[in-house]
């Protein structure tokens, strides 16, 4: 008896749908530099440089982590997408690059071409929120190494920035202000401790409503991920930021002295930090110790940059009508431990 590849697993025609139904998502992506069409060997993209002096390309790549579970859990799929453009968008975004296109990666046990335009459709979000165009990625079902139901994401993004306007931490000097961006929640980071908590230790329901959440628990810890871009590249157009970091696995006290050169120290305050009521019910959950939880997870601070004591004015008044927060969370000081954290 003959056997063909759909027996053993895997349906060509299944990615042959996933196709036809991502195909106008995407397309919504995509800028007047993007020369190629869904469904080649590549991705094309036109290079217009001409008005940066000396371009310099700027890449990075990520998942979301153990957060494609709760995805999974809760049969939602339309957002984790948007996590995943953000963790590499935000990365770079780092180094002050403006993100050009984006690749995205997902591997499943059973190719559901729905499920898969659900995901792409988030991806996409993602990309338009981070001014992207996402030109090319792959599906690959893979029976075996994924259970029929599960699947992971991973992404790629590329950007552009003046070799002369690289952001790299060098001018940062003692006396400049440190800032935080408000987040989305929890973000793509710190999920396998929350899913011990919630599953394991506090044997938590994924759809009640928790007291200080204004949705289900399972809505919450699927926030999608807040992207930065767009709010940082119009504020570099006013302020001279000297530094910035992306707070993701963690938390501070690993994130924020990538910022910082040696010699110095960043002095943060999180008093003047809004926590969000997620991070208060999982210390409460499980009797997290605070200072573990800011090495942990972002604790309701997503972004941080660093600008002369003179810019910080105009930093205010650039977010005095914004959706996000902004926090004036310390100064750098001369100190030889890169961040030194008050609770």
């Amino acid at each position: 008896m003959s056997i063909n590849y759909k027996d053993a697993g895997v349906d060509t025609d299944a990615g042959q749908r996933e196709v036809e139904l991502i195909k106008s998502v995407v397309e919504k992506t995509h800028s007047k530099d993007v020369l190629s069409s869904l469904g080649g060997f590549s991705g094309l993209f036109n290079l217009d440089l001409s008005e940066i002096k000396n371009p310099v390309l700027v890449s990075g790549t990520d998942g979301v982590g153990t957060k494609v579970i709760l995805a999974h859990m809760l049969d939602k799929h339309d957002t984790i997408g948007i996590d995943c453009v953000a963790m590499c968008a935000n990365d770079i975004l780092c180094q002050g690059a403006k993100p050009l296109f984006f690749l995205d990666y997902i591997a499943t046990g059973k190719l559901v071409p729905e499920k898969m335009e659900k995901i792409v459709s988030g991806v996409a979000e993602g990309c338009i929120q981070s001014g992207a165009s996402l030109i090319g990625g792959e599906t690959a079902e893979m029976p075996g190494v994924y259970e029929e139901d599960s699947y992971d994401l991973a992404g790629f993004c590329v950007g552009v920035v003046d070799k002369e306007k690289i952001i790299d931490g060098s001018k940062v000097k003692e006396g400049d202000v440190i800032f935080g961006l408000s987040s989305n929640g929890i973000h793509s980071n710190g999920y396998s401790l929350v899913r011990k908590i919630v599953f394991d230790h506090a044997k938590l329901d994924l759809n009640e409503k928790y007291d200080g959440l204004d949705t289900t628990l399972g809505e919450e810890l699927l926030k999608p991920t807040k992207i930065y871009v767009k709010e940082i590249l119009e504020l570099l157009k006013q302020v001279d930021i000297k530094a910035m970091s992306h707070i993701t696995g963690g938390g501070f006290n690993e994130n924020i002295p990538r910022m910082i050169p040696d010699g110095l120290c960043a002095e943060i305050d999180t008093k003047v930090i809004e926590t969000p009521a997620i991070f208060k019910l999982l210390k409460e959950w499980a009797d997290l110790n605070i200072e573990d939880m800011y090495r942990t997870f972002n604790m309701g601070v997503g972004f941080v940059f660093a600008v002369a004591e003179e810019d910080s004015e105009k930093v205010k008044d650039f977010f005095k009508d914004s959706d996000l927060k902004i926090y004036e969370l310390g100064k750098v000081k001369s100190g030889e431990d890169k961040i030194e954290i008050k609770f």
